[in-house]
Parts: C-alpha cells; sequence; structure tokens
C-alpha cells in the first residue's frame, strides 16, 4: 500500500452505511481516522464505534458539494496531522427513473454529491501527497460504474465518472508514490434509501429488494475494499455477481444491452430486474 509510516486516514462521508464500515475496519487495525460527513449526530456514532474497534478519530464537519468545506478539511488534517496517508472519497446518493422524468435539478444534486465532492476531495489532497511523496486514495464508485442498468441513469454516470477519473489518476500519479483505488461493489445494505430521489414508486420499491435480498453486509463490503487497497489494486468488486456481469461486459460489451432492450420491449424487464433483486444477484 502507498502509504507513509503511519496510519492516518480522512474517511469522507462517515457518518453512515459503508463510509462508517470502513472507517471501522480502520480502526481494528490501529488507524487515526478523520470522520468527515455533514450528519453530526450519525458522525458522533461513528466516533464511539471506532474507539470501540481499537481506533481514534476526530468528527470534522463538511458539505462535500462544497468546494471551501473540502479544503478545509484538507488543511486541518494535514495542518494538524502532519500528513494523510489514506483518503476516503465515500459520500453518495442516488437517483431513480427514466431520463426525461428526473427534474433537472436531481441530476444537479447527484452530481454535487457523488462527483463533485470525490473530485474536491481528490483535487485537495493529491497536491498535498505529492508533497509528502506519499498516500492512497480510496474513491467509492459502484458496479454501476462497470455496467449500467436501466432507470438509474444519474447514479450510472455519477459512478462512470469516478471510474474514469480514477484510472486516470492510477497514472497520473504514479510517479509521486499515491495509489488510487476504485471500489464497485453492487447493491447491499447502507442508508442510501433514507435520502433517494426516485420518479415513481417502483424504483423506490426495486431499490428496497435490492438491499433488503443484498448475500454480504456492508461490514463484509468494507472488509473487502480494505484488503484491495492494501494490495494496491486499482478495482475493489468484492461480490462474485458483480465480477461475472463486469466480465461478461468485457468479453461481449453489448450482450447486456441486447437482453436488456429485448426485455424492456415485451414489458419484461421490471419483472426480472425485481426477480433478480429478490435473489440477491443485484
Amino acid at each position: 500500500m502507498h502509504i507513509l509510516d503511519g496510519k492516518r486516514a480522512v474517511v469522507i462521508g462517515a457518518a453512515s452505511g459503508l463510509g462508517r464500515s470502513l472507517a471501522t475496519v480502520l480502526a481494528r487495525d490501529g488507524w487515526t481516522i478523520g470522520l468527515v460527513d455533514i450528519n453530526d449526530s450519525g458522525a458522533e456514532e461513528t466516533l464511539e464505534m471506532v474507539g470501540r474497534a481499537g481506533g481514534t478519530a476526530e468528527v470534522f464537519h463538511a458539505d462535500v458539494t462544497v468546494p471551501e468545506n473540502i479544503k478545509a478539511v484538507a488543511d486541518h488534517f494535514f495542518d494538524h496531522w502532519g500528513g494523510v496517508d489514506l483518503l476516503v472519497n465515500s459520500a453518495g446518493v442516488i437517483v431513480g427513473g427514466f431520463v426525461g422524468d428526473i427534474p433537472l435539478e436531481d441530476w444537479k444534486w447527484i452530481f454535487g454529491v457523488n462527483f463533485w465532492g470525490m473530485m474536491y476531495g481528490c483535487h485537495e489532497f493529491i497536491p498535498r501527497m505529492k508533497a509528502q511523496e506519499g498516500g492512497h486514495i480510496l474513491n467509492i464508485a459502484s458496479a454501476a460504474g462497470l455496467f449500467s442498468s436501466p432507470e438509474i441513469a444519474p447514479y450510472n454516470a455519477t459512478k462512470a465518472a469516478i471510474v474514469a477519473l480514477s484510472e486516470a489518476l492510477r497514472v497520473e500519479v504514479a510517479p509521486y508514490n499515491i495509489g488510487i483505488s476504485v471500489a464497485c461493489p453492487m447493491f447491499f445494505k447502507t442508508n442510501l434509501l433514507k435520502t433517494m430521489r426516485y420518479a415513481d414508486d417502483w424504483e423506490r420499491e426495486m431499490a428496497e429488494a435490492c438491499f433488503k435480498h443484498s448475500r454480504m453486509t456492508c461490514d463484509e463490503v468494507a472488509r473487502r475494499i480494505i484488503a484491495a487497497v492494501k494490495k494496491d489494486k486499482l478495482y475493489a468488486v468484492p461480490q462474485l455477481s458483480g465480477r461475472a456481469l463486469w466480465l461478461i461486459k468485457r468479453l461481449a460489451p453489448e450482450m447486456n444491452y441486447t437482453i436488456f432492450r429485448f426485455l424492456n420491449k415485451h414489458g419484461l424487464l421490471r419483472p426480472v430486474m425485481m426477480r433478480l433483486a429478490r435473489w440477491g444477484l443485484l
């Protein structure tokens, strides 16, 4: 892993879900963690969990959609800790619906959190990591960034952008001993439903089924992602179903979409997708 001697991590989006689980996994390995979130009460709960897991932590309030907030995060932790070894960009939201039905405000909202929140973190932390001659950045994308499912186009687009940026950064920052990883999990149980925006009730029901029937816990997803980071892997795809679907897309790029298109034309796509969700395959 491309880090310095210490174990100093900043987790942006640490108040719940995967960000919280990643923080507790790092805590079990003795890391000192900056818990960054707009949700102060949730971040305080994560702080207690990190302490119980054996780590030390500090809460920092920030809105990921405000670049000045993320600059303040970077300034604070680099100044007070003397450096940061790992940045985790984990803040995320989801929007469901058909393109044309989804309000443009929801597109701007999801890009502000998912893409720009991650971009601000990279923009502020990379120059400082270059100066300290090392570090690692973990960007949380999704399997939706590798193969796009219908009716969540805004989510797909933001996560694909995160994957693309991470791939470019992997090469750009290599001379400075900085590692880049991008996590692309399938659906698993998180708190995304609490903030989800959707155009009709089916998208909500579909998301609920995906989360309810997931075969992997949030903590297990986090453990597998951190294991990939420790091995300095670019892609962290924790579930077998995600790796299988990604392989199919790489071998036969149009096959998934040809099948989805056929099913949708005959009114079968939604029932099939719901069945797959209830089988825990999404």
